[in-house]
């Protein structure tokens, strides 16, 4: 029986969680989600799903490099590759609900990860992404993102590259989020009562600027493992993604990788997220060290790669032809080294790590066709680093002050066809 003077939700303890849930999707997003309310609590969810990891060729696949926070370029990526209407079609306004719409039909596309830090649309990303997803698994496409180093990162409770205004959006989104939790508690005959993400993390951290502890706080709530955000946006996501004769890795992948299975990667990556191995379980081995899949920098960084031993990694994978990965900025543009088997796709695309020219992959014909979307000229002055811009970065890089992950290279113009979009 319900405590005097509290409430009961009757039979509607299911609509009352779902409408606290779209209440907060829209406050921090402005985007509505599908309703998946059942018409009666369930006794028993069902067990999660592992991430995909293998898929067939889709008729047209597409690879875009790291996002970093920053929504405004975002967009013009999803554009450049046709998966989302043109800016023009919604009156050029950065409408969400309409950048959420798919476009691209039957296309399957990969986001190389890294979609957190640097930036202060990281959430709005999250949301963006996953109500993309929908809306293209509802039109016959997919979007997958995968895991980087900075989801691992945050996981992990690493902030050392989020911003100001990432902290500040973080804080907005544990107002919104509290605000949910207390209309579900006003919910008597909800069961089980909704957790509190914010049990146990620290008020006070000592060595940071006080104006962003309730940042860090709620930036810890809601990625440690088994976070609201954490749980609900990054866990299934894959490690690793083979589609096709293409396999799409934030970093790398070593011999050792493919011999412990790219599958029990993915699941055990997946399970940390969802924090089965407790709140502040370490991240698996595979993701951790310079050497990780979402670290490793033996194939992206510079030209003179180990090709045969690329060729070798690939070898042990079913037909595979070629790694594509992000992590590593390509200043000059997507590019491709070891007669196209490493593939490179990280164009620096955020205003937080380069504002490079917006940059996407695209595979046709079972992995016959493999060439470069960029900006038509018309637009890309608008991207253009001017020189001051590029000394001052690499004045930054000597005294250490641009970490690790902000390499400026040089882009070799070989092994892919660059061609203009045409939207």
């Amino acid at each position: 029986m319900a405590a005097a003077g509290v409430p009961t939700c009757g039979d509607l303890p299911a609509a009352v969680s779902a409408f606290a849930d779209a209440f907060v999707d829209f406050a921090v997003s402005g985007i509505f989600f599908p309703s998946s309310a059942p018409a009666s609590p369930s006794p028993a969810p069902p067990p999660p799903a592992a991430p995909t990891t293998f898929l067939p060729s889709p008729s047209r696949l597409v690879a875009i490099g790291d996002l970093h926070g920053d929504l405004p370029k975002s967009l013009s990526a999803l554009r450049l590759a046709g998966l989302v209407p043109p800016a023009s079609a919604s009156g050029g306004a950065e409408s969400a609900s309409a950048s959420a719409s798919w476009a691209a039909g039957p296309t399957l596309a990969v986001q190389l990860g890294d979609i957190l830090d640097r930036g202060g649309d990281e959430l709005r990303l999250l949301y963006l992404l996953r109500r993309l997803a929908l809306s293209a698994e509802s039109r016959g496409g997919a979007l997958l993102p995968i895991l980087g180093n900075h989801e691992v990162m945050n996981v992990s409770g690493d902030f050392r590259f989020a911003t100001p205004q990432g902290f500040q959006e973080f804080s907005a989104w544990a107002a919104w989020y509290r605000a949910g939790l207390a209309i579900k508690r006003r919910c008597a005959g909800l069961q089980p009562q909704p957790r509190n993400p914010f049990l146990g993390v620290p008020r006070a951290f000592p060595g940071v600027k006080p104006e962003f502890w309730d940042g860090m706080r709620s930036r810890i709530a809601a990625l440690r493992p088994d976070g609201p955000i954490a749980r609900r946006f990054l866990a299934d996501l894959p490690t690793v993604l083979v589609v096709g004769d293409s396999v799409f890795v934030h970093g790398g992948l070593l011999e050792a990788n493919v011999e412990y299975g790219l599958e029990r990667i993915n699941a055990e990556v997946s399970e940390w997220i969802r924090g089965e191995g407790g709140d502040n379980a370490r991240a698996p081995e595979f993701v951790r060290g310079r050497d990780a899949v979402v670290w490793l920098r033996r194939f992206s960084d510079g030209f003179n790669c180990d090709c045969q031993r690329l060729e070798g990694v690939l070898g042990m994978i079913p037909g595979a032809k070629r790694m594509v990965m992000g992590h590593t900025i390509q200043t000059e543009g997507i590019n491709a080294v070891c007669g196209a088997q490493a593939v490179r796709v990280d164009v620096g695309l955020s205003r937080g790590c380069g504002n490079g020219l917006p940059e996407v992959l695209e595979i046709n014909g079972g992995g016959a066709e493999v060439r470069v979307i960029t900006t038509p000229p018309a637009e890309a002055w608008q991207y253009r680093r001017q020189e001051a811009e590029k000394a001052t970065t690499a004045v930054k890089e000597k005294r250490g002050e641009v970490k690790d992950g902000l390499a400026l290279l040089v882009r070799e113009s070989h092994g892919l066809k660059e061609v203009e979009a045409k939207a």
